[in-house]
């Protein structure tokens, strides 16, 4: 399984519109971070959680060339206004792409996607996706078992994934005593850390690190960063199997 953290940032990405301060001005690569997303290659098939307000950039910046399903963990635009981008794929594959996510987060995507499912008039322009709702363990491709891990962002229901001995939680706020049955003997966790002060719908610092204490994964990346930390900065902050992701971070289970 290889993975590639395609974006690390909060919603309104890094550098922020106007911000001046020193990680929106810095020169090291790892400060510029898109919306969150990230890529799983697996037995030669791509799987994509969240089509992000970034994807196609992201896309074109890591040679992603095939996507074969997309996990979705949530319906929050920074999560999902890419989906249009999906469209090269389907060029590129000649198929229809299977979408996967809570019935929640799917009737969102048809709702405020509607053009892609009740199209106005016919043509190639349009991303061809079929929604699979889901809340149990499935198989998007052969060989492959996703697990939904429902935890809470804010008081919005939303989903992490785990595939073999890698997790995906990120915007989570609270996870259930059901979720972390679903979260033993992980190999790499990634988690969401907004800030080091507290949030009312995403992990704060010391609060992942709660977390993480509790799951005791064997290495963590974390995700969905703010902008008032530089990523040198953060490398000192936590211990050694604990680190900040960066876009285009990529690692192999």
């Amino acid at each position: 399984m290889h993975i590639v953290i395609l974006g690390s940032a909060t919603s309104s990405g890094v550098p922020i519109i106007g911000c001046s301060c020193p990680v929106c001005t810095s020169k090291d690569a790892r400060d510029i971070r898109t919306r969150a997303s990230a890529y799983i290659l697996i037995n030669g098939k791509g799987l994509l959680i969240d089509t992000s307000a970034d994807f196609r950039a992201q896309a074109l910046a890591r040679k992603i060339m095939r996507v074969d399903a997309v996990l979705y963990t949530h319906a929050h635009a920074d999560h999902t206004v890419g989906i249009d981008d999906l469209r090269s794929f389907n060029y590129i594959q000649n198929a229809r792409i299977p979408v996967y996510g809570s019935s929640e987060t799917l009737a969102a995507i048809r709702r405020r996607f509607e053009h892609l499912f009740e199209p106005l008039q016919e043509g190639g322009g349009l991303a061809k996706v079929d929604l699979f709702p889901v809340s149990e363990p499935f198989q998007p491709f052969d060989g492959v078992t996703v697990i939904p891990i429902p935890v809470m962002h804010g008081i919005l229901p939303i989903y992490g994934y785990r595939i073999g001995g890698f997790a995906y939680l990120t915007d989570a706020s609270f996870i259930s005593e059901e979720s972390y049955e679903l979260l033993h003997d992980l190999d790499l966790l990634v988690l969401g850390a907004l800030r080091e002060t507290k949030h009312p719908t995403h992990f704060s610092f010391s609060e992942a690190i709660e977390e993480i204490e509790k799951i005791k994964p064997r290495q963590v990346l974390l995700t969905h960063l703010s902008h008032n930390y530089l990523h040198k900065d953060l490398l000192k902050r936590f211990r050694e199997n604990i680190k900040p992701s960066y876009d285009g971070l990529e690692v192999d289970l």
